[in-house]
Formats: C-alpha cells, structure tokens, sequence
C-alpha cells in the first residue's frame, strides 16, 4: 500500500501566531511533527501558504509545496497539495492527513489509522481514543459514537452518548466514551469528494467537518488508539510540550 503523509501549515493562527514555527527545544514544531510522520512513511509533504514556513521546511531537508491562501480547511489544502505532489512523483492508494500542530504525535498512531485501509471498502478513516474520566466532566474536546463495525456514527462537542438516569459521575463506568484525535485518512478519489461537498447543517452546529461526510451517507472508519498526544494552541501548550521534551530527551 503506497501511502502519502501531508501536513497542512498555515503561519496565520489566532491564538498562537506563526504556530508552525515555534521552538521546541532547538527544532521547530513543523519540523518534528515531519520527523515523527516519515519514521513510518516514505513520502511526507508540508502542505503551506506561507514562504517562511516553505523555507524552514526546505532548510531541514523535507518535502514541501505551496498551496493556495483561501483554503478554508485544511482538507482543501491536502487535496491541492496531492494534486501538486503526486503528479510529479507517484500515485498513492491513502492519503494522511497528519495535524501539524502535534508534536508528539506517535508513528503507531499512523499504522494504526494505514491499518484501516487494509479493508478495501474504506474510504475515510480516522482515529479515535478512549476518553478517561475527568474528560468527561470537563466535557472537551470531540466525542465520537460508532458501529459494531468501528464505522463512525456521529461527531460531537457535546459528550455522547447521554446515559440516562445516572450522574455524570457515574458514566464511566457504564459506558466506554471515545474522544476524536484529529487525523485523517483518504482514498484519493474520496478525498476529491470530500473537498468538493457542500458544509451541511451538522458540520455547521458543531463546527466539525467530518459530519459533512456523515451526513453525506458515507462511512467513516474509526481506528481506535492508545496514545494520547497534545496539540499545541496556547503559550501553554508551549511550555507542556517543552517540558514533556526536556524529559524525554534528557
């Protein structure tokens, strides 16, 4: 199975500017998601509007092209960039689309998601990981409910499913809950058609594209991961981050 990772990375971020290009311990964050992704795959390509960021990537000696500034996800962004991409190498069977603000992403966590398309029938896949307590009564981060078959039923901000007649206390003992980890997976053709799509009204409530999808008719397969990893949005995360480094460096 030929697979391709793309990291999308915009510089523009509203609650930590120039995101991408952060510090973290002497390599900058777009350079150690790219080293952590191409310790499983072959092929990986940053995916950015942005010459700084095209520059950096180039210095540290990956793979990167320049996308369009009016992508308004970064599954649009993935699609030009495979257009671009493979069209001067190679053609792929998956498509990763791999977050470029986790750091500590796990290369187990891209088999994991590769894994779902050893069945042909899927088209999109993605990862989901079981939530611990304390997440549920903070209620953050995107809850996922799925079928028998690992196929994705729905998305949501909102925990799911409600359990009925017990305190929230209580319902991590009575139910397994999932949390969505923002990694994608596409067929080529299927990745097309996601990007041509109309936003539906499910997407549009929780602000959650793959419901555009859902809702669409399509089914979503959801391979389910252990490792936990951290984006990083805030100074804050910054210093996690950081701190998580310096330790396992050491």
């Amino acid at each position: 199975m030929k697979v391709l990772g793309i990291i999308p990375a915009r510089y523009a971020s509203t609650r930590l500017a120039g995101k991408p290009l952060v510090d973290l311990c002497g390599k900058s964050m777009i350079q150690r998601v790219y080293e952590r992704a191409s310790a499983v795959l072959e092929d990986v390509v940053v995916a950015t509007d942005d010459e700084r960021i095209f520059t950096a990537v180039k210095n540290f000696g990956g793979q990167v092209v320049m996308t369009a500034a009016s992508h308004s996800t970064g599954t649009n962004r993935c699609l030009e960039a495979y257009n671009k991409y493979a069209s001067s190498a190679k053609e792929y069977d998956v498509i990763i689309n791999i977050q470029g603000d986790e750091p500590l992403l796990e290369p187990e966590q891209i088999q994991t998601l590769i894994g779902c398309f050893e069945d042909p029938n899927t088209e999109m896949g993605t990862l989901v990981i079981p939530t611990k307590s304390g997440d549920l009564l903070e209620g953050t981060g995107v809850f996922v409910v799925f079928d028998q078959h690992q196929n994705a039923l729905y998305f949501s901000r909102s925990v799911i499913p409600f359990i009925r007649d017990y305190p929230a206390e209580d319902w991590s003992i009575r139910h397994t809950f999932y949390k969505h980890v923002g990694m994608y997976g596409f067929r080529p053709h299927a990745l097309k058609l996601f990007a041509e799509l109309h936003q539906t009204s499910l997407e549009i409530a929780e602000s959650l594209e793959q419901n555009r999808w859902l809702q669409n008719g399509k089914k979503l397969k959801v391979g389910i991961t252990q490792n936990e990893t951290i984006p990083v949005d805030t100074p804050q995360d910054v210093e996690k981050v950081i701190k998580i480094l310096q330790k396992t460096e050491a």
